[in-house]
């Protein structure tokens, strides 16, 4: 069977599941909307967070980066994962215990203010709304490639997919859509590797793979990486840090702060029945993420190996000759995301570090992933699950972004603040009508990209980790955080994570420069702004300590409630006997 229909065979048939799916488990309550009715499985939940976090820059993007950033890439892992352990030690039980449906109700409650609550629904959006454009781009990118119909076409086709299941099905559908497309994305993502890591070091395992020998040899599969890249002009793919040391340790800070603050994370620990099962399902979320996130520098490192091999072969006589390319050059080169110009007019390609003489003037970082298959030549049925994985990733993120905005307008704007008397079956029609409303506001963002690349989802992890954050920590652990502090802390630290963005990185959030460039000399302390969130988030810090200290103090029944949720469930009641 050729490669196209089997593509429509695979990716169609996943999205029957993901609809029939969203049509068993409707949402009939605001309950089951929001919450998924409370009652998901830990185990079950770990599956579904994990496949809500690994969005299409996890699963097609990632890779890519770390390909071409080699140790310096190893921010986004170590921060990703490290991020989980701070959800799972530091929020997820407590929010639990609390009890409520969504982030800025905890923080309008915690903080006694409805201006609380609206700052911290405008920071939700904010950092959502930058996240999600990322993933319908992708969207739009996978079925360009592999259905062969046009971005404008593959985006619509899926927004009505995500229309479908997270309106129908709100979080009750969501979540168990999420788990079918975890399945799906995982093994699209690990069954490739083991074929390629197979074929280079006879490894199956492709964690081991990247510090094994080629097949053959015995020179180490990044040693020979290294090597062939730096004949080529490339810097050193193992000892290659991004920037100084302190901006790698702010980076990495950024994501995992921003990672243990981002709403649409947290959201997926209301929809366990116990406050234990929060922390548990947290720790399997971890697990399930580690499969990919390990995977994910093997991938890299043999997909770069890989496309010079095959662009730039090692001791051939002669460069590849242009009128020769393989197949996977010309499917890739129609989507725009490839692109060759003969500068010297010997119709062979010239592929070097040096600018003035590298004829491969676009190779864009996120094509790394889908095409490693290709390269690879792996049979079509891999490179089909593999496209089927991509729309996965990206669309089980985006489900997860667009609920979170949207409950926070229908149940925080409207229920919280404006109609606190509307009744559920009003509130779940309004939370129905926002969620498609979102769609709609994602799919023109995703028609019209501001030029948002893999940077713009580290900017939405910095602006989680300079608002977010800091207030639900504060709002846990410390009882001298009053409203004024709180507010105070949340408006500074996005403002001058977005001030600090748009100086250096202009209106647009240019990532293709910021993100993958050389370190800006005027940049503070040789941070970049991707890696600002963490100092955003001291900056938040220090602002609510300071405004807390010269106010009037939390009130005593707020501070009751601060302690109550740090108290073990069953403490308590031991206690009294």
């Amino acid at each position: 069977m050729d490669l196209q229909t089997l593509t429509y065979l695979v990716v169609g048939f996943t999205f029957a599941v993901y609809i029939g799916i969203a049509i068993w488990s409707r949402a009939g309550s605001t309950k089951d909307f929001y919450v998924a009715g409370g009652g998901v499985h830990p185990v079950a939940n770990g599956m579904a967070t994990a496949a809500d976090w690994m969005s299409a820059a996890s699963f097609i993007s990632m890779a890519g980066l770390i390909a071409y950033m080699g140790y310096g890439g190893s921010v986004f892992l170590m921060g990703w994962t490290g991020g989980f352990v701070l959800l799972a030690m530091f929020l997820a039980p407590y929010l639990r215990k609390y009890g409520k449906f969504t982030v800025p109700e905890f923080i309008g409650d915690r903080f006694y203010s409805r201006t609380a609550r609206i700052v911290a629904v405008v920071c939700l959006i904010i950092i959502s709304v930058t996240y999600v454009i990322g993933q319908m781009k992708g969207v739009g990118v996978a079925f360009s490639r592999f259905l062969q119909v046009s971005y404008e076409v593959g985006l619509l086709v899926g927004m009505a997919i995500v229309f479908v299941y997270a309106v129908v099905g709100g979080m009750k559908g969501i979540t168990y859509t999420q788990i079918a497309q975890y399945c799906v994305l995982i093994l699209a993502y690990t069954v490739p590797a083991i074929f390629i890591s197979l074929h280079l070091t006879g490894m199956p395992i492709p964690q081991l793979g990247l510090g094994a020998t080629i097949s053959g040899t015995d020179v180490f599969l990044l040693d020979r990486l290294d090597q062939v890249i730096t004949e080529l002009g490339f810097s050193d793919y193992t000892n290659n840090v991004r920037g100084s040391t302190l901006n790698m340790f702010v980076y990495t800070l950024s994501l995992m702060i921003g990672t243990a603050g981002l709403p649409h994370v947290i959201i997926r620990f209301f929809t366990v029945p116990k406050v234990k099962d929060a922390r548990t399902s947290a720790g399997w979320a971890l697990v399930f993420i580690a499969i990919l996130y390990t995977t994910a520098p093997a991938v890299a490192a043999m997909a770069r190996l890989n496309i010079h091999n095959t662009i730039s072969p090692p001791n051939a006589e002669q460069n590849l000759v242009y009128e020769e390319r393989p197949q996977w050059f010309k499917n890739w080169e129609n989507t725009g995301l490839l692109e060759f110009e003969d500068k010297n007019g010997d119709g062979m390609i010239q592929y070097t570090a040096d600018a003035a003489t590298n004829e491969m003037v676009k190779i864009d970082r996120d094509i790394m992933v889908l095409a490693n298959p290709e390269i690879a030549k792996l049979p079509n049925w891999v490179i089909a699950l593999v496209a089927a994985g991509g729309l996965a990733a990206a669309l089980s993120t985006a489900a997860g972004l667009l609920l979170a905005i949207s409950s926070s307008i229908s149940h925080d704007l409207l229920k919280g603040v404006i109609m606190p008397d509307i009744s559920e079956k009003a509130e779940l029609r309004a939370s129905r009508i926002s969620m498609a409303g979102a769609i709609a506001l994602a799919g023109y963002l995703g028609f019209n990209p501001p030029d948002f690349a893999a940077g713009t989802v580290a900017l939405a992890f910095g602006l989680a980790a300079s608002s977010i954050f800091p207030a639900l920590m504060m709002g846990i652990f410390s009882t001298r955080i009053n409203k004024e502090g709180a507010i105070a802390g949340m408006v500074a630290g996005i403002a001058v994570t977005l001030l600090y963005v748009f100086q250096h990185m202009g209106i647009m959030f240019v990532a293709s420069t910021a993100f993958l460039g050389d370190m800006k000399p005027n940049w503070f302390l040789g941070i970049e702004p991707n890696a600002f969130g963490a100092v955003g988030a001291v900056v938040n810090f220090a602002v609510a300590f300071a405004v807390s200290s010269v106010t009037k103090a939390t009130p005593d029944h707020v501070k009751e409630l601060v302690e109550h949720i740090r108290v073990p469930t069953g403490v308590a009641e031991a206690q009294d006997h």
